[in-house]
């Protein structure tokens, strides 16, 4: 588009959601520059557990104008999402400028004010989709500093060996926790998961298909119609879980997605490894020792080794000037798919439906780079 300066519009993150927002500004002819503080495209997937597959079927899982490949399986393995991302940015020609980390975002008049370990940048559009999962949420559990065993955070996780003839507490039923616990149990490791509350499990296949499939369907219904249809099915399907510690909440996945941001277990075995006593399932974290750890209910257990799955929060408000103002409680902007308050400013990859992140942002990065395109066009955010 003539006219148009590649450092008037940046996108923040080399991920699956800043690979789509780029993709399709090129479609809209929109030069960019995308800038990415590791030294690969998709850092985030090249770092997680090895046994990791896509919990959503590639159906749903393709980027703009790239479905995934025949020949992959429904449920693509972490080096296949990696190829994946990569040929993405390589097919659609999106070379990042890597090693800039991006240190605060502020409005100044018609521009951005960027300040990166590169130097300042001043664009007028700014993107980000740096990810709903940068920054690491550590429980302040009493004595956890105290505890003489290993003890990490989820995603440093790699594989179950290094744990093997360690008592291992897992804490977090997240699908991350859920599948670090299935991983080793699978591998014989003694493990034990902490559901400190009532939590939705939803198995990821039902009937041979996927159950993103019926989520995607029912996404066009009221939100309390998805909720009875879904807790009807899964009280057949997955059955009342009490007598091993896992409780459904009153409340439906979708409404407790709204209103706690909490998303349900997606369950690619870790029940069944309860119900054969190979996960042990305990209530909320009260003390951590120097070797054992004490529980709601009051029973205390040793372990040798602690794994955090206690989830992620953006980290937005540590770079972006302004954020409270269109955040809500959790550090996630209000709105995400289109312009926020801060003329100029748009997020991407920001949320997590049951229907899929990769679907959503599939969704979202084409409204993004059609936004800026008319801006530009309009007028409203000169160039």
């Amino acid at each position: 588009m003539a006219g148009i300066a590649k450092e008037d519009i940046l996108v923040i993150g080399a991920g699956p959601a800043g690979l789509a927002v780029s993709a399709c500004l090129r479609q809209e002819g929109l030069p960019h520059v995308v800038v990415e503080r590791e030294t690969e495209v998709a850092p985030t997937w090249r770092k997680h557990y090895e046994r990791l597959h896509l919990h959503t079927s590639k159906r749903y899982s393709g980027l703009p104008f790239s479905p995934w490949p025949s020949q992959i399986p429904t449920y693509p393995s972490r080096e296949q999402v990696v190829d994946y991302l990569q040929g993405y940015a390589s097919q659609h020609q999106i070379w990042p400028r890597f090693g800039i980390e991006v240190q605060r975002v502020r409005l100044e008049g018609e521009r951005f004010a960027v300040q990166t370990s590169a130097g300042l940048m001043k664009p007028r559009l700014v993107v980000v989709a740096t990810g709903y999962n940068a920054v690491a949420n550590r429980p302040a559990f009493p004595g956890l500093e105290t505890f003489r065993g290993s003890l990490i955070q989820a995603g440093l996780y790699k594989k179950a060996q290094p744990y093997a003839g360690k008592r291992t507490l897992v804490v977090g039923c997240g699908n991350s926790g859920a599948e670090i616990a299935l991983d080793l149990a699978e591998h014989g490791v003694e493990v034990a998961m902490v559901v400190r509350g009532p939590v939705h499990v939803i198995p990821r296949d039902l009937f041979g298909r996927s159950t993103q499939e019926t989520r995607v369907l029912l996404s066009v219904l009221p939100i309390g119609v998805r909720d009875a249809i879904v807790t009807s099915l899964m009280r057949l399907v997955v059955g009342d879980l009490s007598r091993w510690g896992i409780v459904r909440p009153k409340i439906g996945p979708n409404r407790m997605i709204v209103n706690s941001g909490r998303i349900p277990m997606l369950d690619i075995g870790t029940i069944a490894k309860v119900k054969e006593g190979k996960i042990r399932v305990l209530p909320g974290v009260e003390e951590v020792l120097s070797d054992q750890v004490r529980f709601a209910d009051g029973s205390t257990h040793p372990f040798e080794a602690i794994i955090l799955a206690t989830g992620y929060t953006p980290g937005l408000g540590r770079i972006i000037e302004g954020f409270q103002t269109i955040a809500d409680s959790r550090g996630r902007p209000h709105r995400f798919g289109e312009e926020t308050d801060i003329a100029g400013l748009f997020f991407v990859g920001f949320k997590n439906p049951p229907t899929g992140a990769l679907r959503e942002i599939a969704l979202e990065a084409p409204r993004v780079a059609a936004a800026i395109a008319q801006k530009i066009r309009s007028g409203t955010k000169p160039l």
